[in-house]
């Protein structure tokens, strides 16, 4: 089982990235997933998910607007798309799974991939 995330980068504030967090060993729309970040010295912070029925999408008061959630569930692939990066975007993202949106919600996960560098920095 794991969950590998990728696209992380150095982008400018005002830019934009995609993630990407592909699984493998278990079924994603099984699942509550979605992203976790890690700044350093701070408190993890629940940044987006979706529930296994896709009805609920969470996002962080940080992100709205400016992050996109997205799911394919063929390519058992999960996706952050973040625009208009600020500096206190920068962390580890992580993505991490629950049998249900409140377990996530909760920081109780099931499976937790490793994390991607983001560092948004002029």
């Amino acid at each position: 089982v794991q969950l590998q995330a990728s696209g992380g980068g150095l982008v400018q504030p005002g830019g934009s990235l995609r993630l990407s967090c592909a699984a493998s060993g278990f079924t994603l729309d099984d699942y509550a997933i979605g992203w976790v970040r890690q700044a350093p010295g701070k408190e993890r912070e629940g940044v987006s998910c979706i529930s296994s029925s896709e009805r609920s999408i969470y996002y962080a008061d940080s992100v709205k607007g400016r992050f996109t959630f997205s799911r394919d569930n063929a390519k058992n692939t999960v996706y952050l798309q973040m625009n208009s990066l600020k500096p206190e975007d920068t962390a580890v993202y992580y993505c991490a799974a629950s049998r249900s949106i409140k377990r996530w919600l909760r920081y109780d996960y099931d499976y937790w991939g490793q994390g991607t560098l983001v560092t948004v920095s002029s």
